[in-house]
């Protein structure tokens, strides 16, 4: 692979520089985007090699100029509407505007 998300072994992006005592989510809607992720694996509707590879679909410059889990966001739409789970005129209205598909498995409380 040689794509803009290959960062492993590109040069110029500079020094990472760890941020001293950084939270887990720097925004609440970051903790959601993670939840919602592992409730969509859980319930069957996509694995973590289907995120990835929505990731490594955004535009480079998107990729570069977006946070970390604002990338898993914009992968979770891409599943949502791939998977017809979701259009995307619902994602821009944000609601749902038509009776929702079901999944293999719902994750509960009790499970978490």
């Amino acid at each position: 692979m040689d794509g803009v998300h290959d960062m492993g072994g590109m040069d110029g992006f500079g020094e990472v520089v760890p941020e001293a005592n950084e939270p887990p989510f720097h925004a609440a809607w970051e903790g959601r985007v993670l939840a919602l992720q592992r409730a969509m694996s859980y319930a069957g509707a996509w694995h973590i090699d289907m995120s990835r590879a929505a990731q490594e679909q955004l535009p480079p410059q998107t990729y570069l100029s977006v946070s970390y889990y604002k990338r898993w966001e914009l992968a979770m739409e891409t599943n949502l509407i791939e998977r017809g789970l979701a259009g995307a005129d619902e994602i821009a209205a944000g609601h749902a505007l038509r009776e929702g598909k079901p999944l293999k498995r719902k994750l509960t409380r009790d499970i978490v």
